[in-house]
C-alpha cells in the first residue's frame, strides 16, 4: 500500500438528491483547499441514505451519481482525492459491526441530533436501530482510514467527539490502532435560500448546481428581500435581505458595496440588486454546468472514477480491518 505522507482527512455526503449552493460554499469550497495539502478520501454515504429513507430506497441509486456528477463538476479532482461510495467499501459495515460490541447505548441516545431529526421528521417511523445506530456507523466510516482529522460544519462536531470516544474505548480495551481525529470545523459562510431560511432541498428553496441559466433567473427573481421595502423609493436595510447575504458570497466586492449602498439610499430598487445576483451566479455556476454536461455524456467515466476510488478506499480499509481484528482476537 502507498503510504502519503499528508495528513489524511474524511468526509461524506448523503444521496438524497442534487446539490445546491449550500453544499458548494458550506463543504466542497473547503474540500478543494483541503485537497492541496491533506490525503483526502471523500464518500457518498448511501447506508446512511437509508436510515431515514428505507422505506422508500428508489432514487438512492440514481442520486449517488447526481451527487457523484456534482462533486466532479464543482473541480473535485479524483487523481488528487480519493471519491468512493460506501456501500462498495464493505469494510465500513465490518467495523460498524466490530464497534457495536463496545459502544454503550446511552453514548448513541444523547447525541443531539437524534432527537432533534426524530422531531424534524415526525411523518417517517424512525424508531430502528439503524436511525439510532447511525452516529456509530459514521464513527465506522471515519476509523476505518484512521484520518488525522475530519472537516465538519458545527452541527456535526457532536458526532466527531463520540468518535473520539469509540476510539479512546476501542485503544484501551485492545491496543493502540485509531488515532482520535481531530474536528476540522469548515469556514462556512451562513447562506440562505430563496425564502430566506436555510438552503435545503425539502425547503423547496435551493438553488442547484445542475439548474441552467434559465432556471437560476427565475428562482433569483423570487427571491425574498428586505419585507419593509415595499415601494422601489424606501431604503431597505441588506442585513436582513437573502439577495445581499448571497451577494456577500458569490459577488466581487465592488458589486457588494453597490449593492449595500444603492440599497440603503434606495438608489437602486431589488429588481436592479437581483439582476446583478444573477449575474455573478452565473460566473460560478456555468463553468460548472459546461463540466457536469460533458460528464453526464459519458457515464461510464464517473463509474470508472468511482471504481478507482473505491479500490483504494479498500485498501486503506483492508489494513485497518487487519489491526482491528488481531486487536480483537478475531480470525486463524
Amino acid at each position: 500500500m502507498t503510504v502519503s505522507r499528508r495528513p489524511r482527512v474524511l468526509s461524506g455526503m448523503r444521496p438524497t438528491g442534487p446539490l445546491h449552493l449550500g453544499h458548494l460554499v458550506g463543504a466542497v469550497h473547503n474540500w478543494l483547499r483541503l485537497a492541496t495539502t491533506h490525503d483526502c478520501y471523500f464518500a457518498i454515504v448511501d447506508w446512511h441514505a437509508l436510515t431515514t429513507d428505507y422505506a422508500d430506497p428508489g432514487a438512492i441509486r440514481g442520486f449517488v451519481h447526481e451527487v457523484a456528477l456534482d462533486w466532479l463538476a464543482a473541480g473535485i479532482d479524483p487523481e488528487r482525492s480519493t471519491l468512493f461510495v460506501q456501500s462498495e467499501v464493505k469494510e465500513h459495515a465490518e467495523l460498524h459491526l466490530l464497534l457495536s460490541m463496545i459502544v454503550p447505548l446511552p453514548w448513541l441516545e444523547r447525541v443531539p441530533t437524534y432527537k432533534e431529526q426524530q422531531e424534524q421528521l415526525r411523518e417517517k417511523d424512525l424508531n430502528t436501530y439503524g436511525f439510532l445506530g447511525y452516529p456509530l456507523l459514521q464513527a465506522a466510516d471515519i476509523l476505518t482510514y484512521r484520518p488525522h482529522a475530519v472537516p465538519v460544519g458545527e452541527d456535526q462536531a457532536p458526532h466527531v467527539e463520540l468518535c473520539r470516544e469509540i476510539a479512546r474505548r476501542f485503544n484501551h480495551l485492545y491496543g493502540e490502532v485509531f488515532p482520535e481525529p481531530a474536528t476540522l470545523m469548515t469556514p462556512a459562510a451562513r447562506l440562505p435560500g430563496t425564502d430566506g431560511r436555510k438552503m435545503s432541498k425539502s425547503y423547496g428553496n435551493a438553488i442547484f448546481l445542475s439548474d441552467d441559466a434559465k432556471t437560476v433567473g427565475a428562482k433569483v427573481d423570487g427571491m425574498l428581500t428586505d419585507p419593509q421595502r415595499t415601494h422601489r423609493h424606501i431604503p431597505g436595510d441588506p442585513a436582513v435581505c437573502p439577495v445581499f447575504a448571497t451577494h456577500k458570497i458569490f459577488s466581487d466586492p465592488e458589486v457588494v458595496a453597490w449593492a449595500d449602498a444603492g440599497c440603503r439610499s434606495a438608489g437602486i430598487g431589488c429588481r436592479d440588486c437581483k439582476a446583478r445576483l444573477k449575474e455573478s451566479l452565473s460566473r460560478t455556476l456555468a463553468p460548472i454546468g459546461a463540466r457536469r454536461a460533458e460528464l453526464a455524456e459519458d457515464p461510464a467515466r464517473v463509474d470508472r472514477i468511482l471504481d478507482d476510488g473505491a479500490a483504494r478506499a479498500r485498501e486503506a480499509a483492508g489494513e485497518t480491518l487487519r489491526l482491528v481484528r488481531a486487536g480483537m482476537g478475531l480470525g486463524r
